[in-house]
């Protein structure tokens, strides 16, 4: 078996994990909505961006840490909120918080999560995690889990916003995706009991949100959502200028770019190409994000450049966790931090604060 410290990129950890997982594990990790068009465009968008490094600049000490949120990081790069990992390993959500946690960074841990968030908070008390939220029909549902959040010791609330409904993943509905009888909704079972049933010729998980997300969701729940506790609530799922400034309006801390990894509205811009619209429009108000592509410590570059203060990791973390479990995870941050590190020093950058429009150009 190979071990982490034998893989050199993201891409061989895409390879070796694909051979690992279940084929329903993996296409479920892998599949964006109808024809994968935005799927595909999250990573060609990258490539339309070129670098324009500075020369003879002192780059001899580095520094990759940031604040998000007031929180200090190690590194700008945070741990998307991605559902059920305990199907690419037995640790699932519990591993990849202490990968987290010895990187110094943040785990958005999923409401679809197959670890509870009270066991993924009890690993990881020395660094900032947030908590990824679905607002329920059932508002008490909701309540409870932000409260429970809360109490944990979670340090921010991200609502998904670009979920109103389930987009349709046809390889999920040919594989009539449903977790195994080991797994639950390690933050839902005990609350509601709810689970995620089969249907047949469908995705199991897309008859979950028919029935229990509320789609009637509008930015008037972003405050009620604030007075359910003290945390700051991030927005994730904006790819507007107007609508960054409509969650800013409303009370939202942070918005994150993104569209949900292509697996939402198909034909819907790269995250990397609406950024720039979205920091335009905020300004200085609130810490923009991003994520949609990332494999790479150049595609960081060229996002901070853009005007995100961070990054977020989605499907190169489960790679990871299918290949080592925490150390895959780990390794995966390690890689791209070190990308990162060396991408920086042949820009001209030293530090974060260096790195600035003037980086990027638009082919």
């Amino acid at each position: 078996m190979t071990t982490p410290t034998k893989l050199i990129n993201l891409f061989e950890y895409q390879t070796l994990a694909s051979q690992q997982l279940s084929p329903m594990a993996r296409d479920y990790y892998a599949s964006g909505s109808w024809d994968e068009i935005t799927l595909r465009d999250n990573r060609a968008a990258f490539e339309r961006f070129k670098l324009r490094p500075r020369m003879l600049v002192d780059v001899s000490q580095r520094d990759l840490s940031t604040q998000i949120l007031g929180q200090s990081l190690q590194l700008p790069i945070l741990i998307a909120p991605m559902a059920f990992q305990c199907l690419a390993h037995p640790e699932g959500e519990i591993a990849t918080a202490k990968a987290a946690q010895q990187l110094g960074t943040v785990m958005v841990l999923s409401t679809l999560a197959t670890m509870s968030m009270e066991d993924v908070a009890s690993v990881s008390n020395q660094t900032p995690q947030w908590f990824q939220l679905y607002v329920h029909r059932d508002r008490g549902l909701t309540r409870a889990l932000v409260e429970r959040a809360y109490a944990a010791g979670f340090q921010a609330l991200c609502l998904t916003v670009d979920a109103p409904v389930l987009g349709k993943r046809e390889k999920d509905m040919h594989n009539q995706f449903i977790l195994p009888p080991d797994m639950e909704l390690a933050n839902l079972s005990t609350l509601a009991n709810l689970e995620i049933s089969s249907q047949p010729d469908e995705s199991g998980l897309f008859s979950y949100f028919l029935e229990q997300i509320n789609p009637a969701l509008t930015w008037s729940d972003l405050e009620w959502l604030q007075s359910l506790s003290p945390l700051p609530v991030v927005v994730k799922g904006i790819l507007r200028g107007d609508d960054a400034l409509r969650a800013v309006e409303h009370g939202a801390k942070a918005v994150i770019v993104s569209n949900h990894g292509g697996r939402q509205l198909d034909g819907a811009i790269a995250s990397i190409d609406a950024l720039s619209e979205v920091v335009a429009a905020v300004g200085d108000q609130v810490d923009v994000l991003m994520d949609g592509g990332i494999r790479r410590g150049t595609d960081i570059l060229k996002a901070l450049a853009l005007g995100a203060k961070a990054v977020l990791l989605g499907r190169p973390i489960l790679w990871g966790l299918a290949v080592g479990g925490e150390a895959g995870v780990k390794h995966v941050l390690e890689l791209l931090c070190n990308e990162l590190d060396l991408a920086l020093a042949l820009s001209g950058c030293a530090n974060l604060q260096d790195i600035d429009s003037s980086l990027v150009v638009r082919f």
